[in-house]
């Protein structure tokens, strides 16, 4: 990819920056002291952010209320930094701010979760803006908020890497992307770094939170505690050691222990499209909505 992104943003999901002055939104980011992953999940009667009913982006997978979830509680929780207060979402204000601009988010099915979450939460700000939504086979899709020139992609990639197939086997090739010629053009891109950090095969499991006869099946609550029982998952320490060692500069946007807590978010078996229990995914509106709000954080410096 050569010279092709200026700086570096990891989110557990991970941004790259194009065209725009990294540097300074960097340097921004780390004279605020405020550590918006620290904190706790209180209840708030204000949310959620926007009516799935009305947004047009909403996939069937992700919509619970539609597909009969009874309870609504875990529509209704915000994250609470300790010691300081995380900056109101303001879609009509990032359409102006980014205006004429591109943001991608490269990944599987859980970009797919926070790309539609950030499409409504947008549109339920400006719902009389005109849209043109254009995809691309079952690799790309483009949302485009006329008028404002806003573009928010979307790059559908099991990995980051190319996968070929040789001798009849499909070989991950972990020193190409050429798939990243799909990415060139986007002002940021968003990768997440890997699907599976909250839960095992199907089940994000009960034992995790000291519970070991659960499963999020059941679960109508967040995790209260100071500290997950589960503690970090280890993938998430590796991709820490990795991002120390870049000479890029890196800003950590680091959402892994917030969205442990939320073994109520799921969708289980409130799905329009999963077949069996889905502990991997997560109802919308919910915590990819949290999600958002800190990258709206972090790209307003």
């Amino acid at each position: 990819m050569g010279n092709l992104f200026t700086s570096l943003l990891y989110l557990s999901l991970f941004l790259f920056f194009y065209k725009i002055n990294a540097t300074s939104f960097l340097n921004s980011s780390k004279a605020n002291s405020c550590n918006f992953f620290r904190g706790k999940w209180v209840y708030d009667p204000s949310y959620p952010l926007y009516n799935p009913s009305t947004c047009p982006f909403m996939d069937p997978e992700f919509d619970c209320i539609k597909y009969g979830r009874p309870d609504r509680s875990y529509l209704k929780y915000r994250w609470q930094p300790f010691g300081c207060n995380l900056p109101r979402f303001n879609g009509a204000e990032m359409l102006l701010k980014w205006r004429g601009k591109k943001i991608m988010f490269v990944g599987d099915s859980l970009s797919y979760n926070m790309w539609i979450s950030l499409s409504c939460m947008i549109h339920s700000w400006v719902p009389n803006a005109k849209y043109t939504l254009v995809k691309t086979g079952s690799v790309l899709i483009d949302l485009t908020f006329q008028g404002y020139g806003l573009k928010l992609s979307l790059y559908r990639t099991p990995s980051i890497v190319d996968i070929v197939n040789e001798n009849g086997k499909r070989v991950l090739k972990l020193d190409s992307i050429r798939q990243g010629n799909m990415w060139k053009g986007a002002n940021v891109l968003i990768f997440n770094s890997w699907h599976w950090w909250t839960h095992t095969g199907r089940d994000q499991p009960g034992r995790d939170w000291n519970e070991p006869s659960k499963s999020c099946k059941s679960e109508t609550q967040p995790f209260f505690g100071l500290r997950y029982p589960a503690g970090t998952p280890m993938a998430s320490v590796v991709v820490n050691k990795v991002f120390a060692r870049l000479k890029k500069p890196v800003y950590l946007l680091d959402i892994t222990t917030l969205s442990q807590y939320r073994k109520d978010a799921h969708p289980t078996y409130y799905s329009g499209n999963h077949f069996g229990l889905d502990c991997s995914h997560w109802c919308l509106p919910g915590l990819p909505d949290t999600w958002n709000i800190l990258l709206y954080a972090a790209l307003s410096g």
